[in-house]
């Protein structure tokens, strides 16, 4: 067996430094965009130096993508603190929590919003968008898991139903003012808590 990779330590210092550089890369992406940025624009905003973000990270796309998944994790602690908020006051539907699930997300994306068109807008790293929808994916799966038994297989078509329709609907409503912006949320995930999965079909013999 392979020996997993021991944790890599950072001192209090090194993390306020990865923290600063990563609060001045979003600030440099949402001021000129991702492709015009430069390195030595966050570094000068994060008061850092070159060498310090390069010890951390491998460069402005590598800066880019620790954002994301920052922002990932948030969305992903705000689903589940959901989810599992109605399920203790006694909501056991599946249908219902998908719901509940999805409109946290869309939530999460309005509430940041200025964060989520870092992400939404095109302009990333190459291979991002593949990297986004990939994410988006992983996300709806274990979504849709609420749906189905744990020896059941996936319903892929589901699947792709709901990743496709989460990443158009957060691309539309962080364009949108709060209000207008929530009630499209509501519109959506009340579609969305309608889909059910097919049922499950015998191979042809």
């Amino acid at each position: 067996m392979e020996k997993a990779p021991k944790p890599t330590r950072i001192s209090h210092r090194g993390a306020a430094t990865r923290s600063a550089l990563l609060d001045a890369a979003a600030h440099v992406f949402r001021t000129v965009g991702f492709a015009r940025a430069g390195v030595s624009e966050v570094v000068e905003y994060a008061g850092a130096s070159v060498g310090s973000l390069y010890h951390h990270f491998t460069g402005k796309a590598d800066l880019y993508t620790a954002l994301y998944e920052e922002f990932q994790q948030r969305q992903q602690e705000r689903t589940h603190r959901a989810v599992s908020q109605a399920r203790s006051r006694g909501e056991a539907d599946p249908t219902r929590l998908m719901y509940i699930a999805a409109r946290a997300y869309l939530d999460g994306a309005i509430d940041e919003r200025d964060t989520t068109l870092l992400f939404f807008s095109g302009d990333g790293p190459p291979g991002f968008e593949s990297k986004l929808r990939d994410r988006l994916r992983e996300w709806t799966d274990r979504n849709v898991a609420l749906f189905r038994k744990a020896d059941e297989p996936v319903d892929e078509a589901l699947l792709m139903v709901v990743s496709g329709a989460m990443l158009v609907a957060v691309t539309e409503v962080v364009r949108r003012g709060d209000a207008d912006a929530r009630r499209l949320a509501d519109d959506i995930t009340s579609l969305l808590s309608r889909l059910e999965p097919r049922e499950r079909r015998e191979p042809a013999g």
